[in-house]
């Protein structure tokens, strides 16, 4: 990628928003048709060689943690972070209305949105339910990166909540997994579904999808800003990195869909089924996102980056905890998995909108986060 992921200019002359789309290369412009490909190639993969899932299965970093998915999350993560400039995280956390705005909307809103959807859709599969409910609760820590970035958001703003969901989903993941799906059914006369969690498990899974790829894109600007100077740094070598990051995304999904290709082709209505409050979740928060950002006064970039990060959700994360409390063939995963079969091409989707509302709603919008 050379403008959208690689390095873009600091003000671009753009006032109907389509000239950004035009300069994006082959890969950023059909992105969705690679995802699409990504994904029935991992479903083909499984089918021809169905020992590949079980192969992926037995490669694990720590005991939950497939191999290939945290190679793949690594390098689709470290070249968005290496592009960070980490001098400039404090002014960004001294946006007040940003940092509160987005805890509420991650914290707050986004698990009771998901949880109302999926009593409403699903109340006859507490399955799927309450891997849904997961789904909520596991706040975007991965791919929301590239989503804001393809969409000219803020991208120290968007490291700086990524760190701050992180940090959260340490402390709160386990206690609000069991307020809503043990506590909350019970005060509402619902029938309650017992999850098990553990806090340390949940650090540690953090620690491995975000942890490594933050400290090697920190290190990577430390060092070679410091080497070479940062003219070097950030015109010669990070558009060489960017294009690392949509390769480790396209991998991330074939291994995904071989691991649940089979399950997912064997069952389409329960997928349709589960794709339905996805849909409602995704239009809610985004929408409803962008709308708060722009009545409270935040500028473009940051409205993008409050949109995406509150609509945005760590699948990986919910993934490995569905797989780890009730087995890979268990309902709870499947709907884990239909997450980012749904979330993906929504939010690429979601990008394109963005832009056409940074045209039709911040005409006077040319800065463009370098």
């Amino acid at each position: 990628m050379t403008q959208v992921l690689g390095e873009r200019p600091a003000t671009v002359p753009d006032p109907d928003g389509r000239a950004l789309v035009r300069r994006l290369t082959i890969l950023d412009r059909f992105l969705p048709a690679w995802i699409i490909a990504a994904m029935t190639l991992g479903i083909a993969l499984g089918r021809i060689f169905p020992g590949l899932s079980h192969h992926f299965e037995s490669s694990q970093v720590t005991q939950g943690t497939s191999l290939p998915i945290f190679v793949g999350l690594l390098v689709m993560m470290y070249p968005v972070l290496a592009k960070v400039r980490y001098g400039r995280l404090g002014a960004v956390a001294r946006d007040r209305r940003l940092l509160v705005t987005s805890l509420v909307l991650n914290w707050l809103v986004g698990p009771a949105v998901m949880f109302t959807l999926a009593w409403l859709l699903l109340p006859d599969q507490p399955a799927y339910r309450t891997g849904l409910i997961i789904v909520g609760l596991a706040r975007c820590i991965a791919m929301v990166l590239i989503w804001n970035d393809l969409a000219s958001g803020d991208r120290e703003a968007a490291a700086v909540l990524v760190a701050l969901n992180s940090l959260f989903q340490i402390a709160a993941f386990a206690l609000l997994g069991y307020f809503y799906l043990k506590i909350l059914p019970g005060w509402l006369g619902l029938s309650t579904v017992g999850l098990h969690l553990s806090i340390g498990r949940i650090a540690e899974t953090v620690a491995i999808f975000l942890g490594a790829p933050l400290a090697a894109g920190f290190l990577t600007r430390a060092v070679a800003e410091r080497a070479r100077g940062r003219d070097w740094y950030e015109t010669r070598l990070l558009p060489r990195l960017g294009p690392f990051a949509l390769y480790g995304l396209l991998f991330t999904i074939v291994v995904l869909f071989v691991l649940q290709g089979r399950t997912i082709t064997a069952r389409p209505e329960d997928v349709a089924r589960i794709a339905l409050p996805l849909l409602g979740y995704f239009a809610i928060m985004w929408i409803g996102a962008f709308a708060l950002g722009r009545a409270i006064g935040l500028p473009y970039e940051r409205t993008a980056t409050l949109a995406f990060t509150a609509a945005g959700n760590n699948f990986e994360l919910a993934i490995a905890v569905a797989i780890g409390v009730f087995g890979i063939t268990s309902g709870e995963a499947l709907a884990g998995v239909v997450g980012p079969l749904i979330e993906v091409p929504v939010l690429v989707a979601l990008v394109y909108v963005s832009l056409w509302a940074r045209h039709r709603y911040y005409p006077t919008s040319t800065q463009v986060p370098t």
